[in-house]
């Protein structure tokens, strides 16, 4: 399976369905599972009770009620409901390891689960629950119990009903479960996989917005763009600099405003840091998401479950469940996201202190003392910041033994995840006001006129946020201009007058 398939199904409600090969696949490990549950030596997850509980055999007219008790035990989740596309993708995943055959499940249990994507029902799941190890536990356990009819699902129009209610109007029968489906439904790294996904699909949009803000910075701040050239990127030939300089050289050019300054007269010998130094950091965020990129398809690629039923026929125990190559990786990511969130914030300060701005008036404001222009919008970037500093700690350095010793060292890849979410809001916000600024001071900087793209990017932001003038009720402005990141319409307005899209 591929990231883009996730993103599809998570975010667009793509349909679902097992392949042929697939239900060949669990057809045949399920006979596997069917032979162990006959036989009188005890088998983990089949015949046996769970975690610390695995020394009991269960007997044979018990084994139903373990499935059942198993999931209803482990829907322990707390707190808010998490986001219907982190359920979709944490499905899909389970869906996606399942339809190896190495889970010894019955082709109906996969076939319902697909059915609860397809038809667009989504268990309600809960913001705590799951170490990261074992899997996500508590997450998939409410999946899972959705699966059997019982708890709380939204319905295709998001409505929150009753699950027995929801999955009869769509002809879904309740799974009864048998012999290791419980285990198998809820013993893998799902919902910390479906939020690296998701995440690198945000980051990619993100480090080209991330691009864009520097580039309007740049002119707007009379910067220059000699330090992005080529051949001095060449001197450090780390891949992602190379694409976002490349990026910044293409936003910028044929720029009147920096053409304005290129003469004899301009005595400044170099731009400040926050300028001069974006490719190299946001060049590294790319980077580092790279990595993360080649994490997640080799998890991708993976049959996550304990036991789990080998081609040759042999059932094994195995540590594959535990979180740490994605915790990692979510945590990483944390990094760059607070280091990019505090350079654009530096970006923006510049505009706004007159000793700084290169002529533009305090704050950018209209008539500054009466008006305060952006000062405020700064105030709200740098508590972002200051947050996502603390979430660049990462979650995967802690582990609290669990389950009476058995679980004596877990991941907390989940609260890596859940975090990365966070800070991935915050990066959103902080690009969203240096642009909203920068557009504002290249405004003021009329009639030099900006570079194609810039210019094309201040054109998509005036059609829902107004030029300079005095003061106005800034918070709406600012939520547009996230929306804008977010939807990728800024990139896609740069990308509609450059000869080729940004990477």
């Amino acid at each position: 399976m591929s990231p883009a398939e996730v993103v599809a199904v998570a975010r667009q409600d793509a349909p679902v369905r097992l392949a042929d090969g697939a239900v060949e696949a669990i057809r045949s490990s399920r006979l596997v599972v069917v032979g162990l549950a006959q036989a009188p030596t005890p088998a983990y997850g089949i015949s046996t009770g769970f975690g610390a509980l695995a020394t009991r055999h269960i007997p044979e007219p018990m084994r139903a009620k373990l499935q059942k008790s198993l999931i209803r035990s482990h829907a322990a989740g707390s707190g808010p409901e998490v986001e219907r596309e982190v359920v979709r993708a944490m499905m899909l995943l389970r869906l996606s390891t399942l339809a190896t055959g190495r889970t010894g499940v019955r082709v109906s249990t996969a076939v319902a689960l697909a059915g609860l994507l397809s038809h667009g029902i989504t268990p309600i799941v809960y913001e705590h629950g799951s170490l990261g190890c074992s899997g996500d536990l508590a997450p998939l356990a409410h999946c899972a119990l959705a699966l059997m009819g019982e708890g709380e699902v939204r319905d295709g129009d998001g409505v929150r009903r009753p699950a027995d209610e929801v999955l009869a109007e769509n002809g879904i029968l309740p799974v009864e479960l048998e012999a290791k489906e419980g285990l198998a439904l809820i013993n893998g790294t799902d919902g910390m996989l479906g939020m690296l996904v998701l995440a690198l699909d945000d980051l990619q949009r993100l480090l080209q917005t991330a691009d864009i803000a520097a580039a309007l910075s740049v002119e707007g701040l009379l910067g220059t763009d000699r330090v992005f050239a080529a051949d001095l990127q060449e001197l450090r030939p780390h891949p992602g600099q190379a694409v976002s300089a490349a990026n910044l050289r293409a936003v910028l050019a044929g720029s009147a405003v920096m053409a304005s300054h290129r003469g004899p007269d301009c005595h400044r010998v170099q731009d400040a840091y926050s300028l001069r130094c974006a490719p190299q950091v946001i060049g590294a965020a790319r980077d580092t998401l790279d990595y993360a990129a080649v994490v997640a398809q080799r998890e991708l690629s993976s049959a996550v479950d304990n036991p789990v039923v080998l081609p040759d026929g042999r059932v094994e125990s195995n540590g594959n469940f535990h979180g740490a190559p994605i915790a990692y990786v979510l945590d990483f990511l944390a990094i760059p996201i607070a280091d990019m969130a505090s350079m654009s914030e530096r970006r923006t300060d510049r505009f706004l202190d007159k000793a700084r701005n290169a002529g533009l008036p305090p704050f950018l404001a209209d008539d500054p003392g009466v008006d305060s222009g952006h000062m405020i919008a700064q105030y709200t970037q740098a508590a972002i910041v200051s947050e996502l500093k603390r979430l660049a700690n990462p979650a995967s350095v802690d582990s609290i033994p669990s389950s009476a010793m058995q679980e004596d060292h877990v991941s907390m890849g989940w609260s890596s995840a859940r975090k990365l979410r966070k800070s991935i809001d915050g990066l959103r916000t902080v690009l969203a006001i240096e642009i909203l600024s920068a557009a504002r001071a290249l405004d003021l900087r009329a009639p030099l006129k900006p570079a194609a793209a810039t210019g094309a990017v201040i054109a998509a932001l005036r059609r829902h946020v107004a030029g300079p003038g005095p003061d106005r009720h800034l918070s709406p402005e600012i939520e547009a201009a996230v929306d804008l990141v977010r939807s990728g319409a800024l990139v896609a307005a740069a990308n509609s007058v450059l000869p080729t899209p940004l990477s």
